[in-house]
């Protein structure tokens, strides 16, 4: 099983897991609209301090307030009081620490360990290396580039049959040629 706290999550080379993004400002008083990767979207108030920034300018900002709002979540930060501190923020990711995330259950993994693992047949045969992954509702989906992209359902002893996150690889059961 997929925890799926994560929707969509990148690594830097800091160990921030990237939780969602600023998407604009909300009103004259500093608030921000912010778009969340996590499930449900309001955990990502759980998480403080917050880290915004891109690439390898990144800074911490403690978090004063958020809500559920009819589009979205909205946001108060600390040093966040006007409409044009707002707009500098704008466009930023929203990431934590890596060290901020709950332990996962055996055999349950954030999303974010097993982008850039290497997926392999039962019988050896390379597949390529997981992109991304993405959910359709009925369960999650590894994006496997190689050759080609492969888009494999991930079912827990179905198709996936083995997730070695030392190893570096996910072994599942899935034709090759499909």
């Amino acid at each position: 099983m997929v925890e799926s706290i994560l929707r969509e999550a990148k690594f830097d080379t800091l160990e921030r897991i990237v939780v969602g993004r600023i998407n604009g400002v909300f009103g004259v008083r500093g608030q921000l609209k912010v778009f969340s990767y996590t499930e449900p979207i309001e955990n990502i108030f759980s998480y403080v301090p917050w880290w915004l920034g891109s690439g390898s300018h990144w800074e911490a900002r403690k978090l004063i307030r958020g809500q559920k709002h009819i589009r979205g979540l909205i946001v108060s930060l600390e040093g966040c009081q006007f409409r044009d501190q707002a707009l500098a923020l704008a466009g930023k990711q929203v990431a934590i620490l890596r060290e901020q995330l709950p332990e996962t259950a055996e055999n349950e993994f954030y999303w974010s360990d097993l982008i850039g693992l290497t997926v392999s047949t039962g019988t050896g045969v390379q597949l390529g290396v997981v992109d991304y992954l993405f959910e359709t509702g009925a369960n999650d989906v590894l994006v496997v580039k190689g050759d080609r992209q492969r888009l494999i359902p991930y079912i827990w002893k179905q198709t996936v049959w083995n997730v070695d996150l030392d190893g570096g690889t996910i072994t599942v059961d899935w034709d090759p040629e499909f």
